[in-house]
């Protein structure tokens, strides 16, 4: 619920276009103004950003160009391929329906130009598809992520908590997107977002709508978005097992189911994860027979909705041995060509990498005399001390009473 209006003006969006003229991001994927947008790039990045960083995105972004570069391309590529690509940026469902996606792309001949036929696409929501529609086709639509969700929490002080607020941001965001330039418009309120209108310390003395900003007016805005408090999934257990053949040194690996979590990507084998798994009874889950060894420590990883550690299993197989149905020995040189997600790259990097040698510390070498230079004369040997001269007086004697001398 939004607070009770005091006597704020209404932001305004050409204040805010303003700034992004001055101060707008050089973003691989982003149009140079002027430039008409291509929706491929557009789609693709708006994709890899759904809860991944800009600076994560940039390195996958150029490589995957590199390797797809068109529509056409990544619609015919294998969907190994595409895992593959992807490997390491999370969330693999999303890898799967940009597959799906551009396939339908290019059997419908393009990219549709509404947020209607947009939401149609596989993987396309209610922000990608208003971020495609802005941003590629300068459709009035509100592209509203967590960036913007804190904008205008923050410009209208709402106060009802997220995930309950998402439909009231939405429709203050809608009512905010001018008729001229909406695309510059919806990547300008996610640059305000991610420059200024931060999570912590927000620099509102730049900000081109601090003075409509409801939170700001009551110091709070820090304070918002609301949010409940999200429970921490529970932990869950497992063991992995990695499998070296002696010869060619491949790694036994499996493709997961898919459908689920870390659907169609690749793992050395696994136990099944839960929260009571015992890793004591770890070998009866092995994949095959073999002088399995168990390393010490576990690999953890934390999911969107629960942590997991696994326990290492690591065993040398003889050379010529067959991998077990379902499963494929591949060389240790080919392994980043397998799409291996990051928990499945944690636990080969802690069965194969050797441990660092313990480097002896060398003496430091003696000085090479200086004969240019006279040597210092050497110190005067210090005298002993005197040997303690033992008293020849019988011990029978009376003993001797020191007192006041005597007068005379």
């Amino acid at each position: 619920m939004v607070a009770p209006a005091a006597s704020h003006s209404r932001p305004d969006a050409a204040d805010l276009l303003v700034w992004y003229d001055r101060h707008r991001r050089a973003l691989p994927w982003r149009a140079e103004p002027g430039v008409v947008a291509d929706p491929y790039r557009v789609w693709l990045s708006e994709i890899m950003l759904q809860q991944t960083t800009v600076a994560a995105v940039k390195p996958y972004f150029a490589r995957f160009l590199e390797r797809f570069p068109t529509l056409a391309a990544l619609a015919a590529a294998p969907e190994e391929a595409v895992m593959s690509a992807w490997a390491g940026l999370g969330y693999y469902s999303r890898a799967r329906n940009l597959h799906a996606c551009a396939k339908a792309v290019v059997a419908a001949g393009g990219f549709p130009d509404t947020v209607e036929g947009l939401r149609k696409l596989p993987g396309i929501g209610a922000y990608t598809a208003g971020a495609i529609a802005a941003i590629a086709f300068d459709r009035r639509a509100a592209a509203v992520d967590g960036n913007v969700e804190r904008v205008v929490t923050r410009l209208f002080a709402i106060e009802t908590p997220l995930p309950a607020a998402k439909p009231e941001i939405r429709r203050l965001a809608e009512s905010l997107v001018p008729a001229g330039r909406p695309g510059d418009f919806a990547q300008a309120v996610m640059d305000l977002g991610a420059t200024l209108c931060t999570p912590k310390r927000p620099a509102c003395a730049l900000c081109p709508w601090m003075a409509p900003c409801r939170a700001r007016a009551e110091g709070l805005q820090e304070t918002f978005p609301r949010k409940l408090r999200k429970e921490p999934g529970v932990l869950r257990r497992g063991a992995a097992f990695v499998a070296v053949r002696a010869g060619d040194d491949a790694i036994l690996l499996r493709t997961r189911p898919p459908e689920g979590l870390l659907g169609s990507m690749a793992e050395p084998p696994t136990s099944p994860w839960s929260p009571d798994y015992d890793p004591a009874h770890g070998l009866l889950d092995a994949p095959l027979d073999a002088r399995w060894k168990r390393l010490p420590g576990v690999v953890r990883h934390t999911f969107t909705h629960f942590p997991l550690e696994l326990t290492v299993f690591s065993a040398r197989v003889a050379a010529g041995t067959v991998a077990p149905e379902g499963m494929r020995f591949t060389p240790r040189a080919e392994l980043d060509a397998e799409p291996l997600p990051g928990a499945m790259k944690k636990v080969l990097a802690h069965a194969l990498e050797p441990a660092l040698p313990i480097v002896p510390v060398a003496p430091k070498p003696r000085p090479e005399p200086d004969l240019a230079t006279p040597p210092e004369p050497e110190p005067a040997a210090r005298r002993a001390p005197l040997p303690k001269v033992l008293s020849r007086r019988p011990a029978s004697a009376a003993p001797i009473r020191k007192g006041a001398p005597r007068r005379r």
